[in-house]
């Protein structure tokens, strides 16, 4: 496993990330450990998850997988550079007490002690704002977290979903305060969507954090959907919802069968491709792979070896070129 900074921070996190949210809804405990202890001993050891991922009213199931795993081996932890988030209510009727969500100093503590304990940690490494809030101020939001780095309840903050004026604006605000700030950005990020190089990325290269993007494979649109249509297999992995209704665009089918037929030639995997794609980006720290089985976290794990080549990079720019940068990209 290869190692980076993430973003301006001295810690060292693997380049692949191991996203969680499958734990719970799709693969029980059981599997999730086999897939956390798989990862761990290739050499895996920056974990993502989020306090309301197992959803509806199993919000936090996820968590208490992970707290669990780290319950079984106490060694484990120590090896682990954990992330978790906040913004979203824990409710799991489906209603929002007030005060129970977003980012105001008091659900950021209550949010933190309640991830701590399904946790089964004293201490987050990477703590994420999983959306931005609105109505309360950044100089509130950088209060709270000064409050809990000094009790030593979390290390470093990131955001995910930020666009690049509010990391520029969280940034700004955290330098008044003499705080480090942002260390990070999660972010929807992969070759078919690549809007976030137009001012996220750049915004984040500029202020120091490490890009961490989620959905790396859209959705299972860059996984060799169509190749699996062809051989009478599954579709998009969800059987509907974005991916489904994407592939409907004629337009991006067409690019994402020209992409399986290049990668076909050089007798590539397009999911181990997609992957490995993100990780020649510059500022990418590494992309979040969500395996619901140990066979695709071995797939993903794959895509580090990869070394695609200048020649197909640039094939793969025609297929899917990006916005190009910004103001340029939208106002010439």
């Amino acid at each position: 496993m290869e190692y980076t900074q993430l973003g301006r921070a001295g810690l060292r996190v693997s380049r692949l990330v191991l996203g969680t949210m499958n734990f719970g809804p799709q693969t029980d405990e059981a599997d999730s450990h086999t897939i956390m202890d798989a990862a761990l001993d290739a050499g895996v050891n920056f974990v993502d998850t989020a306090n309301v991922y197992g959803w509806g009213e199993n919000k936090g199931r996820t968590e208490e997988i992970i707290g669990s795993w780290f319950a079984g081996d106490t060694r484990r932890r120590d090896k682990v550079v954990l992330a978790t988030k906040v913004y979203g209510s824990m409710d799991r009727s489906g209603g929002t007490w007030p005060n129970h969500d977003k980012l105001s100093a008091v659900n950021i503590r209550r949010a933190v002690e309640a991830s701590l304990r399904r946790l089964n940690t004293d201490y987050i490494d990477l703590y994420q704002f999983h959306h931005i809030d609105r109505d309360t101020p950044f100089e509130e939001i950088w209060q709270a977290v000064d409050v809990l780095i000094s009790q030593g309840k979390i290390l470093y903050a990131g955001s995910s979903n930020f666009p690049g004026y509010k990391i520029a604006q969280a940034n700004e605000a955290a330098a008044r305060r003499g705080m480090v700030g942002l260390v990070s950005e999660q972010c929807l990020y992969n070759l078919a969507e690549r809007r976030a190089e137009m001012e996220v990325v750049p915004a984040a290269r500029d202020y120091g954090l490490g890009v961490i993007p989620w959905s790396p494979l859209h959705g299972g649109l860059l996984g060799g959907v169509i190749r699996r249509e062809r051989e009478g297999g599954a579709g998009p992995r969800s059987g509907g919802g974005r991916a489904a209704e994407a592939l409907a665009d004629t337009a991006l089918r067409g690019r994402i069968e020209a992409y399986e037929d290049l990668l076909g030639k050089h007798g590539l995997e397009p999911g181990q491709v997609a992957l490995a794609w993100l990780l020649t980006r510059p500022g990418v720290t590494g992309p979040i792979v969500g395996p619901r089985t140990r066979e695709q976290l071995d797939s993903a794990l794959r895509a580090v070896e990869l070394d695609l080549g200048e020649e197909l990079l640039a094939s793969l720019d025609e297929i899917f070129p990006g916005p190009g940068p910004s103001p340029e990209a939208f106002a010439w």
